[in-house]
């Protein structure tokens, strides 16, 4: 059944979820209920086990509640959808393909319509963006881990998704570069409109970048 009308781009309406273990079965969600809205930025934050990745992959269709129900621009999400992005904490980046290859890399996948002048253009306006022009041939493992980071949030955004998760992408970083991440996801903000779900448990994060920020308990 269709929720009832609302201005939120996701909803996610009475989900629960459980893990079966080797230990036995572990709940992580129970009838939670939230809203995103559209173009806003939302953080959820949490201890550890909480739930929180597990929002975020439920929003993306990775995973399917057991009950309730996740619906994403007024559709109930059963399956991956190409309108969503994703960066986790780990850039996973492919060390065989240069900086801009691996960024053009969801262009081959969802727009392969698009030329490969068209998609190198876009892949390269993303990376100048973010200060990283001039490193679009080098390898993954010839750039530092924010740079890193840098080029899977180019990545995920430049197949311009409606929605871009982010799942503890600045966890692993040092003070100072994920704080000046923090001002490239402003500017990302500003030049690529997205709806945002940041996932993460350090609170300055959340209410730094966040327009609202929700608290699960353990």
């Amino acid at each position: 059944m269709t929720p009832a009308l609302h201005k939120d781009l996701i909803r996610i309406d009475g989900v629960s979820h459980t893990f079966t273990t080797e230990s036995g079965s572990l709940p992580v969600l129970d009838n939670l209920t939230l809203g995103v809205p559209e173009n806003g930025f939302t953080a959820i934050v949490g201890p550890s086990g909480c739930g929180k990745s597990t929002v975020t992959r439920l929003v993306a269709g990775l995973l399917k509640p057991d009950a309730g129900s996740v619906w994403l621009q007024g559709q109930e999400v059963t399956s991956p959808r190409s309108v969503v992005g994703m960066a986790f904490q780990n850039p996973v980046l492919l060390e065989w393909r240069s900086i801009l290859k691996n960024v053009m890399l969801p262009l081959e996948i969802v727009s392969s319509s698009l030329s490969s002048a068209a998609r190198e253009a876009r892949a390269r306006d993303l990376l100048k963006l973010v200060g990283l022009a001039g490193f679009e041939d080098k390898r993954p493992s010839e750039l530092s881990g924010g740079m890193r980071q840098r080029a899977s949030l180019c990545r995920a955004l430049v197949h311009q998704p409606e929605v871009l998760i982010l799942d503890e992408p600045f966890g692993a970083l040092d003070a100072f570069t994920r704080e000046d991440l923090w001002q490239t996801m402003h500017r990302l903000r500003e030049e690529e409109p997205f709806t945002g779900v940041l996932i993460t448990h350090d609170l300055r994060e959340a209410i730094f970048l966040a327009d609202e920020v929700i608290v699960l308990s353990g």
